[in-house]
């Protein structure tokens, strides 16, 4: 009664969880770079000044007031939110849709540049931007497009194959568009040295 003993025999290990997912996206990355989806020479420049953004996001939430504000603030551009879910099944399908639509867009409707975008979460939740058919469609777009999924530490496979990674939501609004006082400044320096030169 003072003492036990047991034995376990171990067969087989298997990662589950976490573990499992991170190993899904490594191997998928690993796939998808040997294809050259990440390959710099791929990457698109993103326009000075666009003309329209689009923005593929929830339509609810602060992710996409900041995106509006920030813009507005810089440099007011027009906006056109393509509304998708951003996490949970079917996220994925969504998402790649609306890449895949935005650039079958003609006329004004058409972005200059898309912004895909989502808040942090934990590795299932961001788990529809490492999806294939997501990175596909993003490397099949003619469109430049900037990432900003997740906080600043979060990676997801999107940030590899899109043109330009932003740190945050915020932050993709600030290279989508420039500031306009300082541009304004920047011109009328110019033009003041033209003048007296």
């Amino acid at each position: 009664t003072g003492r036990s003993s047991y034995q376990i025999t171990v067969e087989n290990i298997e990662i589950a969880g976490i573990g499992a997912l991170l190993k899904i996206i490594e191997e998928r990355k690993q796939k998808l770079a040997n294809e050259g989806l990440f390959n710099p020479e791929h990457k698109k420049p993103i326009p000075l000044l666009p003309k329209t953004i689009g923005v593929i996001t929830s339509p609810t939430g602060a992710v996409i007031q900041d995106i509006i504000h920030r813009i507005t603030d810089r440099f007011p551009t027009r906006i056109i939110v393509y509304p998708v879910a951003v996490q949970g099944e079917g996220a994925d399908i969504q998402i790649s849709q609306a890449i895949d639509n935005f650039n079958k867009t003609t006329g004004i409707n058409r972005p200059d540049v898309i912004i895909v975008a989502r808040g942090g979460g934990s590795v299932q939740d961001l788990m529809p931007f490492n999806e294939e058919n997501v990175v596909r469609s993003t490397f099949a777009s003619t469109i430049p497009i900037i990432s900003a999924v997740g906080h600043e530490t979060d990676t997801t496979l999107i940030d590899y194959v899109a043109d330009l990674r932003a740190p945050t939501p915020t932050g993709a609004a600030e290279k989508a568009v420039p500031v306009r006082t300082e541009l304004l400044l920047n011109i009328s320096e110019k033009s003041t040295y033209l003048t007296n030169t």
